[in-house]
């Protein structure tokens, strides 16, 4: 099961890329602003409830596709790509077996606890 899921999040990360595909950017901003939402990860300076909730509204994919669907509506590609880069950003976090964050700790995700990869 753990790799039918590795799987699927691979094609939303897939997604995301042919998405970013068509709007008219450089192909480097793409790999450029992919970390840019682990940015959320300054909350846990403060404690670890906050830090969980500003890490899981940048990392939840259904908050990605609604700025996504405004910025299409709108027609304003900068909101797209943000959404873009949300979705795609979320999917190769969860390939990587990072979730969406419990209160507790911040490798306590949904997902199940982070191992240490050393």
């Amino acid at each position: 099961m753990k790799n039918l899921i590795k799987l699927e999040e691979l094609g939303q990360f897939i997604l995301s890329i042919l998405l970013f595909s068509q709007l008219d950017y450089a192909w480097w901003l793409f790999p450029a602003c992919l970390l840019i939402p682990d940015l959320s990860m300054i909350g846990y300076l403060l404690n670890p409830k906050i830090g969980a909730r500003l890490y899981n509204f940048f990392h939840h994919k259904l908050v990605a596709i609604i700025i996504f669907v405004i910025g299409f509506f709108l027609e304003n590609q900068l909101i797209e790509l943000s959404g873009i880069i949300l979705f795609g950003h979320a999917a190769m976090d969860r390939i990587f077996g990072y979730g969406l964050k419990l209160d507790d700790s911040f490798k306590n995700t949904h997902l199940g606890w982070i191992q240490n990869k050393l």
